[in-house]
């Protein structure tokens, strides 16, 4: 009896532990109230107008408020060759409940702060190749089965959004961070699929459980939507609230 409960201890303190962690450090990076808030452009994105090659980028940024302790909000921006300006695309809540699409486009500038939150490049693209990525891009877009719909936790929510374009386009590559709460909520209908980088498969039910094994991921487990894993060809481990530990 003892054993079971010293491992139902070990499990509830990976759970709990790194949330303390991140309320200390992460929460109170938002300002008070959502509109005063900083979302002016972080300058991470090229100008367009020195940068006629085509540019796929995929941001993350702490949530909003108290969900930061927990989740990251990620989105995409896309340019075509000699294009003006990119394309801004991502899922949010905001207006949902009233009739509003999930889906928005250029809702906010392209590499801007999330609430007060930086943003993170997670992926880049550049280059002749991409103009074929951004058709499926957008086809994902329109595939994507949730265009009205948005549940913070265990999702379909922004994270669920940049995942599925990221299945559907797998030469993404793309790794999400282990605080992208959503990434496992499947959108095929089937409890297993491919992980978001396209380089292994993963079980979730309903994105509250699941398993990954991936060579880009590594080894995941899903808790409740929390992730815990390692990645041995990196040598770092994931943590819920804090993220990736280790190398790039």
């Amino acid at each position: 009896m003892l054993r079971p409960m010293v491992w139902l201890g070990v499990l509830v303190s990976l759970l709990l532990v790194p949330h303390l962690w991140a309320a200390t450090v992460v929460y109170g990076g938002s300002a008070d109230h959502w509109s005063r808030a900083r979302w002016d452009r972080a300058n991470l994105a090229p100008d367009p107008a020195t940068t006629s090659e085509p540019v796929i980028q995929v941001y993350a940024a702490r949530a909003w408020g108290w969900k930061g302790i927990f989740a990251v909000h990620s989105w995409i921006i896309m340019k075509r060759q000699d294009a003006p300006a990119f394309e801004r695309y991502e899922v949010v809540g905001w207006g949902v409940r009233r009739g509003a699409a999930a889906i928005r486009k250029d809702m906010r500038p392209i590499d801007g702060y999330w609430a007060g939150n930086p943003p993170e490049i997670l992926i880049e693209h550049r280059g002749p190749q991409v103009e074929a990525m951004i058709e499926r891009i957008e086809a994902a877009i329109q595939s994507y089965p949730y265009p009205d719909q948005y549940r913070t936790w265990p999702g379909p929510n922004s994270n669920t959004f940049i995942a599925h374009i990221a299945r559907q386009v797998p030469e993404l590559g793309l790794e999400l961070p282990p605080t992208a709460i959503g990434k496992d909520y499947l959108t095929n209908g089937w409890p297993v699929g491919r992980t978001p980088s396209g380089t292994g498969v993963q079980l979730s039910l309903f994105g509250l459980l699941g398993l990954s094994v991936a060579k880009a991921e590594g080894l995941e487990l899903n808790l409740l939507g929390f992730t815990l894993g390692i990645d041995p060809l990196d040598f770092a481990i994931k943590l819920p609230g804090i993220g990736r530990l280790g190398p790039s």
